[in-house]
């Protein structure tokens, strides 16, 4: 045990000196409103631009965001992607658009939006189960489509591929084909929150682009049978292709509680997903063919679950044995359970006041990126002597960081902070509450050789 302390001690000790060695951090948005990474996929392919949205500018959430838009690292250059015609602002907002992700293969963005003002008579107002997903062009053009068709008509079953609800937290599979969301029924509201996949098809409802289908079927709240789930989220893609979804579990244990774990939903390359049934008003949607859902860990977990490139290994939280939550890494065919102890969990942080929001792999999946104390901090994956070793690449303690990202090519990590703000008058700008503004920030990451592992650990 006092080994342990002083290695942790150390840790600390080295992280912070190195801090200098690495460069100041970059602001690279002034203007007078919020800036949004919202924990999304915001760099371009090419790592030249961030997509953000501005939520929290003008009125509370997602319903009150006015614009989807990108900045250019280079320059700070900002170019609007997206701005609905009309918005009502308030408790009653529409149609609010946010949680912009781009896609990892392409020259466009995704992003949550509610529905059109004009349509408010008949839909209602922006909510949790009231919204779709859009697709941009990242070109400034603003040219719109819909990703998924929202059918709530009660006489009838639900269109094949379209949803009862409202999608959430778009995003695309590594090679650009899969969009993975999180899903909130209108219909049947007994049911909690769970997961789904959009899938380009020529059977797509019509004003839709994609095909929709639920990755993950729950049962309604307060009902389930043990080992039955009621919610999943807080998911993400495993691996380039899209074939695995981590997430975040309630499920039901035989004594009655409840617990959160992490599984993982096995979709196949060739899954057929107009073998989903859309439902109808009494009937909740179910996911196509051929699934798989398994069970990875039996204790509390927490994400958002992150998974590497390559498809091997997942990241998500769980508690140590000090109480703190730590970043744990698990084999994507792993279990906590497993006879083989290569197939088990592994603490890899081992920070004094836990792990922070924000998990992130580096491309090469040598190492991990999350906030600790405030900043941003890097630790070292790779089996042997340097697993589990930290370092923060901006100073902690100071002020908070939020909504990290990682460049694609593992160059550059990018967060938000609140910070003072001017507008056009020189004087500072606040928000809606008359607090500072976000926005976002950029730090190099210290890797010469560009292996993944931070160069003072090397």
């Amino acid at each position: 045990m006092f080994i342990r302390v002083i290695a942790l001690a150390l840790l600390f000790v080295i992280g912070a000196s190195l801090t200098p060695a690495y460069g100041a951090e970059r602001q690279i948005t002034t203007t007078a409103k919020n800036h949004n990474l919202d924990n999304n996929d915001n760099f371009s392919p090419d790592g030249r631009f961030l997509c953000y949205d501005t939520r929290e500018t003008v009125g509370s959430g997602i319903g009150n965001g006015q614009t989807i838009e990108k900045v250019e690292l280079a320059t700070g250059e900002e170019t609007m992607l997206y701005q609905p015609e009309k918005t009502l602002t308030g408790d009653n907002a529409a149609p609010g658009v946010g949680a912009v992700t781009f896609c990892p293969v392409a020259n466009k963005v995704a992003f949550i939006h509610g529905p059109l003002v004009d349509d408010v008579p008949e839909r209602g107002y922006y909510d949790k189960t009231n919204r779709v997903g859009a697709e941009v062009i990242a070109d400034g053009s603003q040219r719109r489509v819909w990703l998924d068709r929202r059918d709530v008509a009660t006489g009838r079953d639900t269109l094949p591929g379209a949803h009862r609800g409202g999608t959430h937290r778009h995003e695309y599979s590594f090679d650009g084909k899969r969009i993975g969301f999180t899903y909130d029924d209108a219909l049947l509201t007994e049911y909690g929150r769970t997961i789904g996949m959009l899938v380009p098809h020529p059977q797509a409802p019509e004003g839709a682009t994609h095909y929709f289908a639920l990755l993950v079927r729950v049962a309604p709240k307060d009902t389930s049978k043990s080992g039955e789930l009621e919610s999943a989220k807080s998911d993400s893609w495993i691996g380039r292709e899209g074939l695995m979804r981590g997430f975040i579990g309630t499920v039901r244990e035989p004594d009655g509680s409840f617990q959160e774990s992490l599984f993982v939903v096995d979709v196949p390359a060739d899954v057929d997903v107009t073998t989903a049934d859309s439902g109808a008003a009494d009937r909740y949607p179910s996911p196509p063919n051929g699934l798989k859902v398994r069970r990875l860990t039996h204790s509390w977990a927490a994400g958002n679950v992150r998974g590497t490139l390559q498809g091997d290994r997942i990241a998500y939280y769980a508690k140590a044995a000090d109480g703190t939550r730590q970043v744990f890494i698990i084999p994507s065919d792993g279990s906590d359970q497993s006879d083989d102890p290569a197939k088990r969990p592994v603490q890899a942080t081992h920070f004094e006041g836990g792990a922070g929001d924000g998990i992130r792999w580096h491309p090469s999946g040598n190492a991990i990126a999350c906030i600790a104390d405030g900043g941003v901090a890097v630790t070292c994956v790779v089996p042997g002597p340097d697993f589990g070793k930290s370092v923060f690449v901006t100073p902690h303690g100071d002020t908070e960081r939020s909504d990290l990202v990682w460049s694609p090519d593992g160059s550059v990590l990018a967060y938000c902070r609140v910070v003072e703000t001017l507008g056009g008058d020189g004087q500072p700008a606040r928000n809606y509450k008359g607090e500072d503004f976000s926005q976002i920030f950029t730090v190099e990451y210290p890797d010469a050789n560009g292996d993944g592992i931070a160069d003072t650990l090397e």
